[in-house]
This record gives structure tokens, C-alpha cells and sequence, in this order.
């Protein structure tokens, strides 16, 4: 009479017969199997060998699935290094090159100069409203630059990330500009955007993810600022959107402005810095003080139709006034066939702020 008994040792399936002899014991004479290999080890010379057997079948095992896991191991840490690699980190000290747009950025942008913006006539009326010495009132002489605007400012630019110590895990990187003793923090860590009715300021709300090897920046909830020094403002229900792009020791940071309020489409502008890891940033200490004697209450503007200043830039330039005015079409190259077919104004024989 033969009985099969299945026994489990350490996850290994030993199958064992024992078969009733003449002298009524029991004798081994099966086979056992490993997992679901089915290969017969021969009559067995006892449990002892069996188990010997069962032991080097899976030691063998242990080792191939060891190897297994290395194997993973390694080329997970391939992927994830291939990721990281691509991830190029935007930190450092950068210095702005201000031959870039000089004449806009460092004297600032003449009166009536709407050229190559995308606005609409909201945008407009307010540019033409607009008086430069309004800057003197004490509250716009600390005015800081808002996100979009800040790249254009006179700053230099130190970048930093902070990572989370236990998962190595960069949460936010942290930017300071020097004009107006900016300090801006991007998340990273995939945290929501505040409410709509949570407060606006100049900096905003930015949180950043990774696009292959550029940074991609969304920023919201920002107070209302310039998109040019020269009364052309964006409202504050604007969305801003970055993109860091490094190469080497060059940072170029593109902006691109929506604003449903005074812009007819996306504003793009890049700026360009340079790595400078000597750069010392000085303080910036900004106090109002009444640099005018003026009024009390008054706030220099312009009613509609009475800016005498607004022709002064296409008549020094040859432009058409109707270019000067703006809007989308004078963004792009083909409008320069437009503005052939319009009249110019006389040009005067100085300029209006050489005269």
C-alpha cells in the first residue's frame, strides 16, 4: 500500500510515497520537486537527502533571484539618474546683460511707444492717460517689479533650491532679485493654487514642474503692474507662465504674460543672464521721500486727447503714428508691409528730448 504525503519546507514542495514492505516499514522511494520544476532526483536514500537536495535547490534559487533584484536595482537607478540628469538645475548667482532691449530697460520706454504689444484699447487709453512723474509720488518710488517684470528689472539673481532631507526631494526653489529685495519662492512639492479671493501680491503664487530639461513656472494671484515702464499696465487677474532654460553658464528665463484684461494675446519676452559666482549682491534700501513740492491730492495724468507728448516718439523715429499705437498685428514681421502704405509725420530736426 503506497501513501502520498505532500510536506512544504521553507516554500519547496517536497512530494514523498512511502510504500509498505514485508517487514512493515517505511521506505522512501519518491521524488520531490521545487517550485514547479519536475525534475525527479532519483530513489532517495532517506529524508536527510532529500532535505540536502531541497536545501541546494534553494540556495541555487536565493541566488538567482538576488541577482534578479540587482538587475532591477540597477537599471531603475539608470532611469532615475537618466531623469535627474535631464533636470537641469537653474541655482547659482546670475548677471543680467543689459545691451539686451537697453534703451527699455536702464532710461526706460518713450511716451506713446506701444509698439509690439499685444494690446487693446483699455490698455491703451491708460498708456495715453499716463505721466511720468508719477513715479515721484512717494507711493510708487519703492513700487516693486512684479514677476514678469522683475527679469527686466536692475537686479542681479541668486537662485537656490531647498530639498527635503529624508527623500532628497526638492521642494521649492527660492529666488532673490536685488531691485527692491525681492525674495520668491517657486514649489515644487505639486501643492494647489490659493483660492481666487486669496490676497495678491508682487510676487505672486508659483509653483514649477519639470518639461525634459526645463523648468515650467505658473504664477497667479498677482497685484496689478507694468508690462512697459511707459503707462502700459496688466491687470491683476493676469497668469504668468516662466521658462528656465539653462546651457552651461547661461540662463535665459522666457515670460509669457496672459491677461484677459488688457491683452489681446500672449506677451513673450527672454532675458538672458550670465553665471557669476563672484558677484557680490549689495542691499537694496528704498525710502519714500516727497521728492516734489506739489499739492496735496494731486496726481499727475493726462485726460483723454490732451497728452501732448504722444507723437514725439514716431515723429523722432520715421514711424507711423498709427504703428506706434500697438496692438497684436505689430508683433509680427509681415506688418512692416502694413505700415509702408501709411503716412509719417514730419521729422522734426532734433529730437523732442535733445531740443
Amino acid at each position: 500500500m503506497a501513501v502520498l504525503l505532500r510536506d512544504v519546507y521553507n516554500g519547496f514542495v517536497i512530494r514523498r510515497m512511502f510504500t509498505e514492505g514485508k517487514n512493515r516499514k517505511n521506505v522512501v522511494r519518491s521524488v520531490f520537486f521545487c517550485d514547479k520544476t519536475l525534475a525527479p532526483v532519483g530513489r532517495a536514500r532517506g529524508l536527510s537527502h532529500v532535505q540536502s537536495q531541497v536545501k541546494g535547490a534553494m540556495r541555487t534559487a536565493n541566488w538567482a533571484r538576488v541577482t534578479l533584484f540587482l538587475i532591477l536595482v540597477i537599471i531603475g537607478s539608470a532611469l532615475f539618474s537618466a531623469s535627474a540628469v535631464a533636470q537641469i538645475d537653474p541655482s547659482g548667482d546670475w548677471s543680467p546683460r543689459f545691451h539686451e532691449d537697453e534703451p527699455e530697460r536702464i532710461p526706460g520706454p518713450e511716451i506713446g511707444d506701444y509698439l509690439g504689444l499685444p494690446i487693446n484699447a483699455a490698455a491703451r487709453l491708460r498708456g495715453d492717460s499716463w505721466d511720468a512723474t508719477l513715479l515721484e509720488l512717494p507711493e510708487n518710488q519703492c513700487r516693486a517689479h512684479a514677476t514678469d517684470y522683475a527679469w527686466r528689472g536692475p537686479s542681479n539673481i541668486r537662485i537656490w533650491k531647498e530639498v527635503d532631507v529624508p527623500t532628497q526631494k526638492v521642494v521649492a526653489y527660492h529666488i532673490y532679485t536685488s531691485a527692491y529685495n525681492e525674495s520668491r519662492t517657486i514649489w515644487m512639492d505639486g501643492r494647489p493654487h490659493p483660492p481666487p479671493y486669496a490676497a495678491h501680491t508682487w510676487l505672486g503664487f508659483s509653483t514649477g514642474q519639470w518639461e525634459g530639461d526645463t523648468l515650467t513656472v505658473t504664477t497667479d494671484h498677482l497685484k496689478e503692474n507694468w508690462v512697459r515702464r511707459n503707462g502700459i499696465d496688466r491687470s491683476d487677474e493676469a497668469v504668468v507662465t516662466e521658462h528656465f532654460l539653462r546651457h552651461g553658464d547661461y540662463l535665459t528665463v522666457a515670460v509669457i504674460t496672459y491677461d484677459p484684461v488688457y491683452l489681446t494675446e500672449p506677451f513673450i519676452r527672454t532675458t538672458d543672464f550670465v553665471y557669476d559666482p563672484a558677484q557680490v549682491i549689495a542691499p537694496w534700501p528704498c525710502e519714500a521721500v516727497d521728492e516734489v513740492d506739489r499739492p496735496e491730492g494731486v496726481v499727475p495724468s493726462h485726460l483723454p486727447g490732451t497728452n501732448p507728448f504722444l507723437n514725439e516718439f514716431p515723429a523722432n523715429y520715421g514711424i507711423p503714428p498709427e504703428a506706434a499705437r500697438g496692438g497684436a498685428e505689430t508683433m509680427y514681421p509681415e506688418y512692416k508691409l502694413k505700415m509702408k502704405q501709411m503716412k509719417l509725420l514730419p521729422r522734426p530736426k532734433t529730437k523732442a528730448h535733445d531740443r
